[in-house]
């Protein structure tokens, strides 16, 4: 007896038509386009989960530079100067302290310049 394989073509074409619920057009309905879709989806949304990191990094760094300016201090310089003083916060701690807290930002440069 020959086996036929609908039951699993069936599922294998649902899994990515329900992947695909809310997409615009024959994008959520056609199989083949569908399919497409959600693989250019899937793909980018592994390249986002990488580029959030570094956009991160990069809005920590604006903050931390422009808290340090307002003292008189460039960002490497004070990054620097934190190195040499045995400081060891990371650049997210350090954005939210300069956001949320400007006395202890301001101690923080004090023992940056000081070393």
């Amino acid at each position: 007896m020959r086996i036929k394989g609908a039951i699993r073509h069936l599922q294998r074409r649902r899994k990515f038509l329900k992947l695909a619920k809310g997409f615009r057009g024959m994008r959520h309905s056609s199989h083949k386009i569908a399919k497409q879709a959600v693989m250019k989806a899937l793909k980018n949304a592994y390249i986002g989960r990488r580029l959030k990191k570094r956009d991160f990094r990069r809005l920590w760094q604006i903050r931390i530079n422009a808290a340090a300016r307002q003292h008189g201090l460039s960002y490497s310089k004070f990054m620097h100067g934190l190195r040499e003083a045995g400081v060891q916060l990371n650049r997210k701690m350090l954005a939210e302290v300069a956001v949320r807290d400007g006395a202890a930002f301001a101690e923080l440069v004090k023992l940056a310049k000081g070393s």
